[in-house]
């Protein structure tokens, strides 16, 4: 049975009037392998006629985000030529490989009229062999994601990576990663199977939840052991939970700025390249 190791606290790095938490790395954990990064932006309100997120034009190598929508919109493009607004509850996929420049900022409406905006990016390492494979970018909204209720309503499950109980997910990953997010009511209960040997990806969005008789309260990441088996998860407030497991990589890795490769030549690279202009073209 799976059980908690550590739980970290996120760390509040505001990033400009942008209300950040960030749950990894902090000065506590470093990655649990395969997931590098995790900034929690929001809650937060805007005001009308305001400059919405700040991450213009930016190049990426070596990883894959994932972007979770709570609340408010996103708004992307990236030198492939892809471009979308993603609104609350949908999810946007994005696989750096190779390298491109894309960004991530708010819609015209919303930063016309304002609003509520919480929004997550999970970054996951890809492995070596995968580092320099063709970038792409794939957009669900929230009706494009299927879920499964559970616990006689109590539990909503969210599938973004990995079939749940012969339910297939919103993405099609060559992976191997499980990323769900999971809605819990008051008094939702929920048990399932961690393969043994994974990494266990779990933080607390809001609420508080007891996952195998330890609590983690919101804006905490716990660390599991990799023993498998059942993990039981339990609320007894409304909760949402960032979850995921995979088998780690164990390879060695190595990030500057916004690349992930496993050595600190390919990093010197992936800089050169993208100074070179190989990264794309930037033409929005």
């Amino acid at each position: 049975m799976p059980q908690i190791v550590n739980i970290y606290p996120a760390v509040s790095a505001p990033i400009a009037d942008l209300v950040t938490y960030r749950a990894l790395p902090t000065q506590h954990v470093n990655y649990i392998d395969p997931f590098l990064f995790l900034n929690h932006h929001g809650p937060q309100v805007y005001k009308s006629h305001n400059r919405g997120l700040p991450f213009g034009p930016h190049p990426h190598r070596g990883m894959e985000t994932v972007t979770f929508i709570i609340d408010g919109d996103i708004s992307h493009k990236d030198s492939s030529g892809h471009e979308s607004v993603i609104t609350a509850g949908g999810v946007q996929w994005m696989r750096a490989g190779s390298g491109l420049i894309h960004a991530e900022i708010s819609s015209a409406e919303f930063k016309e009229q304002g609003g509520p905006l919480e929004i997550l990016q999970l970054w996951v390492n890809l492995p070596a062999r995968l580092k320099m494979s063709d970038p792409f970018y794939v957009e669900k909204q929230k009706t494009e994601i299927p879920s499964i209720i559970l616990n006689e309503g109590k539990v909503e499950v969210d599938l973004i990576f990995g079939e749940w109980e012969g339910l297939q997910p919103a993405f099609e990953s060559d992976l191997g990663i499980q990323i769900n997010t999971i809605k819990f009511k008051a008094g939702g209960k929920l048990t399932f199977s961690i393969p043994e040997g994974h990494n266990v990806f779990f933080y607390v969005i809001c609420g508080e939840l007891d996952a195998n008789n330890k609590l983690v309260k919101a804006l905490n990441l716990a660390e599991f052991d990799q023993q498998g088996g059942e993990l039981t998860i339990s609320s007894a407030t409304e909760s949402i939970l960032l979850f995921g497991h995979a088998m780690p990589y164990n390879e060695p890795v190595v990030s500057q700025g916004p690349f992930v490769m496993n050595t600190e030549a390919e990093i010197k690279q992936a800089y050169q390249d993208y100074q070179q202009g190989k990264f794309g073209s930037w033409d929005f």
